[in-house]
């Protein structure tokens, strides 16, 4: 049985090996979310990596390879690395109790758009509408309309990662984020599983996290490649 530290050195691969199984596609030992649900990869042998990616590169044109310490090999004919994100896994030590003032609301499909065009708005660029198949997702609502949202991304038996914090620009500074955090936190407490969450290196949010209770753990970086 594979151990928990071992799942988060490589989560991409581990959250599709169990909970996130039927969004898998898979090219020789290289592992991949479905396009419509995620554009993430991750593999082990970097010898597969070249044929794989040209594979996946018929069915979307962005998608990312994440692995801690390795350098995916490409095929230059058929894909182009646009480039290194250098970022960051930080897993819960122990949560910083956070008093919940603002009304928090578990999303439903009803929201999908919303929450699609909030983190667009945000963070645009990789986040699918289908995205939203892969957990949770909980948001705070003021003026009748959705302002601040976090979510659930990669998932396993053992850890569910806090994904798409983003607050539209007109609400920010008002610790809904962070409150939001708090609660998708809490949320994952319950199941008995471990949150954990990325970032890029540098990222302001990573002081919040801190206060919450996260620590850095390593390195994890998002390799971005085109279809050539």
């Amino acid at each position: 049985m594979i151990n928990l530290e071992e799942k988060l050195k490589n989560p991409v691969w581990y959250s599709l090996n169990e909970t996130h199984n039927t969004f898998l596609i898979e090219y020789d030992g290289v592992q991949f979310y479905h396009p419509d649900i995620c554009i993430f990869g991750a593999f082990f042998s970097d010898t597969k990596t070249a044929k794989a990616l040209t594979e996946y590169a018929k069915i979307a044109d962005k998608f990312f390879l994440v692995s801690e310490n390795k350098t995916p090999i490409i095929d230059a004919s058929t894909v182009i690395l646009e480039k290194k994100i250098e970022g960051c896994q930080m897993v819960l030590e122990k949560l910083v109790d956070l008093e919940i003032t603002e009304n928090i609301i578990l999303l439903s499909n009803d929201y999908v758009d919303e929450i699609y065009d909030l983190i667009w708005l945000v963070m645009p660029g990789f986040y699918k509408k289908r995205g939203f198949e892969m957990g949770k997702y909980y948001g705070i609502f003021k003026d009748n309309k959705l302002v601040s949202v976090t979510g659930q991304r990669m998932q396993t038996n053992n850890f569910i990662e806090v994904s798409g914090v983003v607050t539209h620009p007109n609400y920010t500074k008002k610790g809904y984020a962070k409150q939001l955090v708090a609660h998708t936190t809490k949320e994952i407490l319950k199941q008995n599983k471990l949150p954990i969450l990325h970032t890029n290196k540098g990222n302001i949010a990573i002081p919040l996290y801190e206060k919450l209770g996260y620590k850095f753990t390593r390195d994890m970086n998002w390799w971005l490649f085109n279809k050539k």
